[in-house]
């Protein structure tokens, strides 16, 4: 995926942040083998520079050509160029730590010794490695020993905080590399996939022994086939006297099913602004659990600082239990939890972080560096096997008025010894600053990675004309071809229905237009239709793993199963034609479907008169049905039009858009209980559309509508399922929304509109990020790998408040030693290709000059004495090689110079239009299409 992106300083902090997040990389690994590693040959370079001139000399003396010293001269210093490349000497550094491993090989291959049929243990150690330098992290992957599911149910650490920070171990699909370890403290990360967070160990902590029964699950279905270890070496003194550390931890492992599952649920704050010489600050975090029931066991805090205390807390109808509390001033282990405590669907989990800015002469942040601070309670617990989820986060900020009834032990400091706070002084950059990294608000991170990417129209899309009526639904098929609803040439107005809601133009008879097209997604040709003479007022759409498509229509008051190959056969239909009703056989004006992947069930938005969600089996029989949630159950707001559905396959939840209450709220699909609620002044009082995708924590799609209280412009909007901030808004350059009514995302990041007022569908990616940008005179191209993150994370947020700008323009101003730092990273980052025929090659261009003079000098002394000898006396030798390496070579540092050209800055970068020429359509229909909804009055608000 991504890798060797290198943004100015403002942007570093974030961009790598992101990288931590995913564990994301440039795809350049070899296949792992074994754990033995290959000792590197010698080369030219490593030879003493007097060496080298007692060749040339030698050469000399044998009448070589002048040229012949030049081509040796010109390797010799293609080499010194890598030599002089401070990440090439880490690379080199690092190999040549192994090429005599004797001493600590034989104790570091992946062992496994199994103790009986089931149970065995996997020794996972660093391969007897030096590092470079203080604050350097290093990372080794281990594939799990066995292609089946296992299980993790003891942690024996191998190191000692003489030589190690803090370890963590991570487990993912794809680690960065297989074959070698490598430098994971820059932008490498860990993994190209998800990183999870399997064991963190510091201080000298003791063995993590889970419970019985309990297991953490690698393997074959788990997500995890590799192991990845992590060793933050803190002080390099440590390694004065030269030895090879071989640290690491012992994994006690079964192939045996555990009845219970083991996982991690990270609470941390993430907008905490501690004011200088301030007494005490608190960061405040607190979610409503909305999954099935956890059981915590052990508990670990982090801060830097200016933490005193982290505490952790259940609460249960308004009851304060204690999860956990520590001082993170002390060894951040995992530390037993409270037994007596479980937390199930409706609880609340909180935690608290104490800080205080004593001593502080400027604002603290919540961020990456060692300047920043940190705010994290982890929680390890453990669920049942048949409802495992192994990690779960909270980063939303806690109400004054819930944090008013906390315990007074979380406001009392823990007292820590002298000893043991300067033992955690030194912090630089930890693993746990890896960790926030990995979770720092996407909102956040990404507004300063992502500000130059953002969902912009593709004007030249449709290549062809659609000739649309209003278009009510979008869905994408099975293969991602995008699916178009729309009505023709029949119009919703005023006179579309009684007080009724009875359909009172059914003597225009159905719709004779296809009313169902499949579209290409890229280029926006037709590729099938159907639909005919089958609907009277489309509404929504959506597809399930069959292809079959499930669709409402208001005029009919139904929900139809319909074939998509073209037969127009309707498989299924629940609600009796265009007869309105409030029971489990009838629907009024039902507005949309969203389809369960797994189980097939399929759930109904209804409607316009109705205000309930009803679920039916995949063969239509009625489940169950509910109306709107809240978390303040004393003020529940019913549903007013809810009009568009989505369901979260990784999730398990359903979601709706409550057009007139201008909200989106989430259940959990198998109970309908109410999980979360997104209501943003953005919006401006009216959602009319959703979708979603799974990419990050969860993105939601949505559009808003015209609502007769407010005033906010008609656009799209991209929102972080986990954090409900919008990270995007989106609008079209040359048209206005008219009524944008359905949204469709694909699994590429390209987003369509349909808009019923404009009768058409409007496409919005990221293409413009693609093409040449011009940065102090030097066209490049942005990444690819930049787009391809871009379109599976979250878009920027434009609108940002004023403590977030004034935290990025205080804590991440520019500074010119660690841009050029970073442009050397970017450069040492780069395929090895580049770093050594690129710089050959250009070498070479500057030395044909050089070359062609002292080749014309050889042919005049040649016509001169008949021939040219080259003097072997060590001044002479000496001479010519110091005129030629000072005048030639020396002058010109062509790593700072590719370094400083490969690692430009991205930050001011001006965009090129990617605008087409494509003229508007004509679409001034003098209907009153934008009326669709002129005969669903909004009720009465409501109280209740």
């Amino acid at each position: 995926m991504l890798q060797t992106a290198v943004l100015s300083t403002v942007r570093t902090k974030a961009y790598t942040a992101i990288r931590y997040a995913k564990g994301i990389k440039s795809s350049r690994e070899t296949t792992f083998t074994s754990l033995h590693f290959p000792t590197l040959p010698t080369s030219c370079w490593k030879q003493p520079r007097q060496k080298h001139q007692k060749t040339l000399i030698a050469t000399g003396m044998m009448r070589v050509p002048v040229f012949c010293v030049v081509v040796l001269l010109f390797i010799c210093h293609t080499h010194s160029l890598e030599i002089q490349n401070p990440a090439y000497r880490l690379k080199r550094s690092r190999e040549n730590v192994l090429s005599d491993p004797s001493d600590c090989m034989s104790r570091t291959k992946q062992q496994q010794v199994f103790t009986n049929s089931h149970n065995f243990s996997v020794d996972i150690q660093m391969p007897g490695v030096v590092p470079s330098g203080s604050d350097t992290y290093l990372c080794m992957a281990f594939p799990v020993p066995t292609s089946q599911d296992a299980y993790i149910v003891d942690f024996i650490p191998r190191a000692s905080m003489e030589t190690v920070h803090h370890m963590l171990l991570f487990g993912c699909q794809t680690p960065v590399s297989t074959s070698s370890y490598w430098d994971c403290g820059s932008v490498q990360g860990t993994c190209e996939d998800e990183a999870s967070i399997i064991y963190a160990w510091a201080r000298n902590a003791p063995p993590t022994k889970l419970p019985r029964d309990v297991g953490f699950k690698v393997g074959r279905n788990s997500g995890m086939s590799y192991f990845v270890l992590q060793i933050h070496y803190g002080d390099v003194s440590a390694f004065r006297d030269h030895h090879r550390d071989c640290s690491g931890v012992a994994l006690r492992m079964t192939s045996k099913p555990q009845p219970f599952i083991a996982g991690i649920y990270l609470l941390m704050a993430v907008d905490t602004v501690i004011l200088p010489g301030k007494r005490v600050t608190n960061a405040d975090i607190a979610c409503d659990y909305t999954s099935y029931p956890i059981y915590p066991f052990a508990f670990r805090t982090h801060t830097h600082h200016l933490g005193k205390v982290v505490s952790g807390y259940r609460i249960r109808d308004g009851k304060w239990s204690l999860i956990g509390r520590q001082s993170p001033q002390l060894p951040q282990a995992f530390y037993p939890a409270n037994k007596e405590v479980n937390v199930k669907y409706g609880d609340t989990i909180a935690a608290r972080c104490l800080f205080t800015g004593e001593g502080r002469t400027s604002k603290t942040y919540i961020g990456g560096t060692s300047d920043d601070e940190m705010c994290n309670f982890y929680i390890m617990y453990y669920m049942d096997s048949k409802h495992a989820i192994p990690y779960m986060n909270c980063m939303e900020t806690g109400s004054r008025e819930l944090f008013q009834h906390i315990p007074a032990e979380a406001n009392t400091p823990i007292a820590v010894s002298p000893g043991d706070m300067n033992s955690m002084m030194h912090m630089g950059s930890s693993a746990d600053h890896q960790e926030n990294k990995s979770l720092l608000d996407t909102n956040k991170a990404q507004q300063v990675l992502d500000q130059d990417f953002h969902l912009e129209q593709v004007s030249t899309w449709p290549q062809s004309s659609l000739q649309l009526g209003q278009v009510s639904g979008l869905a994408l098929d099975t293969d991602s071809n995008l699916v178009i609803f729309h009505r023709g040439d029949h119009h919703w107005g005023a006179d579309s229905f009684n007080s009724k809601a009875r359909y009172l133009q059914r003597s225009l008879g159905p719709i004779q237009q296809s009313t169902i097209l499949v579209v290409d997604p890229d280029k926006g040709y037709i590729l099938k239709a159907s639909g005919r003479n089958m609907f009277y007022l489309p509404h929504g759409i959506t597809t399930d793993k069959e292809n079959n498509y499930w669709v409402t229509d208001v005029a009919l008051h139904q929900v139809l199963k319909v074939s998509s190959d073209g037969s127009d056969r309707t498989l299924l239909a629940l609600g009796e034609a265009f007869t309105p009703g409030s029971d489990s056989n009838h629907f009024c004006q039902p507005t949309d479907v969203a389809v369960d992947t797994e189980t097939g069930n399929i759930f109904v938005s209804d409607g316009y008169c109705n205000a309930r969600i009803l679920k039916f089996s995949a063969d239509g029989k009625y489940l169950s049905e509910w109306g709107a949630g809240s978390s303040d159950r004393r003020r529940r707001i019913p549903f007013r039009i809810p009009h568009s559905l989505v369901f979260l396959p990784n999730k398990q939840e359903v979601c709706v858009a409550d057009r007139e209450n201008g909200r989106i709220q989430c259940f959990i699909a198998e109970t309908g209980e109410f999980v979360k609620e997104v209501k943003k002044e953005e919006f401006g009082g009216e959602v009319f559309a959703i979708t979603y995708s799974p990419a990050g924590n969860g993105l939601i799609f949505a559009v808003n509508g015209d609502s007769p209280y407010y005033s906010a412009p008609l656009r799209g909007f991209v929102i972080d399922y986990s954090t409900k901030d919008i990270l995007d808004t989106f609008n079209p350059e040359k048209k206005e929304f008219k009524m944008p009514h359905d949204i469709a995302v694909t699994k590429d990041g390209s987003v369509f509109v349909g808009d019923a007022g404009n009768k058409s569908v409007f496409k919005f990616t990221t293409e413009k990020l693609h093409h040449s940008v011009k940065k102090g005179g030097i066209e490049v191209q942005e990444l690819e790998e930049m787009d391809m993150f871009v379109q599976t994370k979250a878009m920027p947020e434009h609108k940002k408040t004023a403590a977030i700008q004034e935290k990025q323009s205080v804590a991440q101003q520019p500074q010119p030693q660690v841009e050029a730092e970073e442009k050397k990273s970017k450069s040492a980052a780069k395929p090895i290709r580049e770093q050594g025929v690129l710089p050959a090659i250009i070498t070479t261009l500057l030395l044909i000059p050089l070359l062609l003079v002292i080749t014309i000098g050889v042919f005049i002394c040649w016509r001169k004495n008949d021939r040219c000898e080259v003097k072997t006396e060590p001044s002479s030798v000496g001479g010519i090689l110091g005129k030629i390496r000072g005048k030639a070579v020396g002058s010109l540092n062509l790593g700072n110079f590719f370094a400083s050209h490969k690692g430009y800055s991205r930050q001011g970068f001006d965009q090129l239009s990617t605008e087409g020429s494509d003229q508007e359509r004509n679409d001034e229909d003098s209907s009153d299409s934008e009326n669709e909804e002129y005969s669903a009055v909004p009720p009465p608000q409501s109280s209740s």
